[in-house]
């Protein structure tokens, strides 16, 4: 099945310097996740794909059509400035998404050793 892709809507947020494009995937539902939305935008927008985030997709009951929701940024900085962390999280692949997760809870759980011997080194004097 061939995805038809529609520009519903293209707005430039000047406030937050942001986009926001409203977009209709046609016949699209159960078949597009929301990585692969994001390449297309980007690539009818000539943006990086890095800079577009997934915000909303949705279908509606009944209908092979996705309505989706996505935030163009000029670079990725000011993406992490506005977005919740878990937003970026969710556009990169799903390995580098857990090593990136399992990096940061072991340097954590590192912390949290380092902190209980000094601690209880501190308790035997």
């Amino acid at each position: 099945m061939s995805q038809e892709l529609v520009m519903l809507e293209d707005r430039k947020n000047s406030l937050l310097n942001r986009r926001e494009v409203k977009a209709l995937f046609k016949g699209a539902a159960g078949q597009l996740k929301k990585t692969d939305a994001a390449e297309k935008i980007a690539g009818q927008l000539s943006v990086d794909k890095k800079n577009v985030v997934p915000i909303n997709l949705v279908c509606e009951t009944g209908m092979t059509d996705v309505h989706a929701v996505f935030y163009v940024y000029d670079n990725e900085e000011e993406a992490k400035k506005q977005l919740p962390r878990y937003r970026l999280l969710r556009t990169m692949p799903k390995a580098d998404r857990k090593k990136l997760l399992d990096e940061e809870k072991a340097a954590k759980l590192k912390a949290k050793q380092a902190a209980a011997a000094e601690k209880g080194g501190g308790a035997k004097k």
